[in-house]
């Protein structure tokens, strides 16, 4: 059983994993929290980011000696490969700990077996300690992984009687400005944002993070998916940010890419037919839906056709929450898994624009 102190410690490693603003992937957020051997807190640390130190790295290069016979507070299971850094169930092996006390263990296949290797060192372990505090914190991560697939939010803004733009296709502005900073907050916590072709060319949308604070892993990816041309001059392919174009209609087939690349978060903004298309290949995960006090009566829908012919088929939400944003409402829901009905076979190509590349 964790000590007490080693649960206060636990707290404390979530609260400094939280506070590292990073997007949902590729890696996950974890905190860590150094005891000495008389169970006094005497390090810190945080993963910031691919490529930086991981939690317990960063951690140990505070204590110092002083770690020697004292307990790791990890919030993930320790790492067990060697990737942009070294493995943490090393790092820790080599600076003498004694014990080790995590919460998650690690749903990536190759990452995971720290644990082990620790106990095959004979550092005392203990697992799954507030797991569920801590699956929270990397909720989307720890979906993506242990299913192969990115997770996916569907962000929709519409009016009372679900019109996501006027009969003229004016969509400028629907919500209202608390609503629209609440969104670029939520695009800071996405790797990628998914559009169609047809909101580029209809509201030429820049798609980055401007009106919250950027992550330290930047702009989130943009993504543009359908077979009509672009403009050069279109403000998705500035640089700002970088971007891929697919030229397919294929969801399938855009997750898989996007799932090569690491990201493990997506946002999709696009129009009713990309919203159809996902919704159809059961491929959307979460709902965030902006409701403006306003009535179009003309327009198009939320979303277009994507198969239902009955009440059954229809898509429903559990954990709902409301919420007031400005004059607007705010429902978030999970969807309910069911079984993909629509299934789409038309391959594209894809570009990357700005050189940007999958990190590995």
């Amino acid at each position: 059983m964790p000590s007490a102190s080693e649960l206060v410690a636990m707290r404390r490693a979530r609260e400094v994993a939280a506070a590292v603003l990073l997007a949902d992937g590729p890696n996950p957020r974890v905190g860590c929290v150094i005891l000495d051997a008389a169970g006094t807190v005497i390090a810190e640390g945080a993963h910031r980011g691919a490529g930086t130190p991981h939690a317990e790295v960063a951690a140990l290069l505070v204590a110092g000696d002083a770690a020697r016979g004292g307990t790791a507070v990890v919030t993930l299971e320790p790492c067990n490969h060697t990737g942009r850094t070294g493995p943490c169930s090393e790092a820790l092996i080599r600076a003498g700990i004694a014990r080790v006390v995590f919460a998650q263990p690690d749903p990536h296949a190759v990452a995971s077996g720290g644990a082990q290797r620790l106990r095959d060192a004979g550092i005392d372990i203990e697992s799954e300690v507030e797991s569920d505090e801590s699956r929270a914190l990397n909720r989307e991560w720890s979906t993506a992984v242990s299913r192969g697939r990115p997770f996916v939010t569907w962000k929709v803004a519409s009016t009372l009687d679900g019109r996501v733009a006027a009969a003229d296709s004016t969509s400028r502005w629907i919500s209202g400005p608390d609503s629209r900073r609440d969104v670029h907050a939520l695009r800071a916590r996405c790797d990628a944002v998914v559009v169609g072709t047809g909101t580029v060319l209809a509201d030429d949308p820049q798609l980055t993070v401007r009106d919250a604070p950027l992550p330290l892993t930047g702009q989130p990816l943009r993504v543009v998916v359908g077979l009509r041309d672009i403009p050069t001059s279109a403000r998705v392919l500035d640089d700002s940010a970088p971007t891929m174009v697919m030229r397919t209609r294929d969801v399938d087939e855009v997750i898989a890419a996007l799932g090569d690349r690491e990201v493990r978060h997506v946002m999709l903004e696009g129009g009713p037919t990309l919203a159809a298309a996902f919704l159809g290949a059961g491929l959307i995960d979460d709902v965030v839906w902006y409701v403006a006090p306003m009535v179009l009566g003309a327009g198009p829908p939320a979303v277009a056709d994507f198969g239902t012919t009955t009440i059954a088929e229809g898509v429903r939400l559990g954990e709902v929450r409301v919420e007031q944003i400005g004059d607007d409402a705010r429902i978030v829901g999970q969807v309910q898994q069911r079984e993909a009905h629509v299934h789409r076979d038309r391959r594209g190509t894809w570009t990357d624009h700005r050189g940007d590349e999958p990190a590995r």
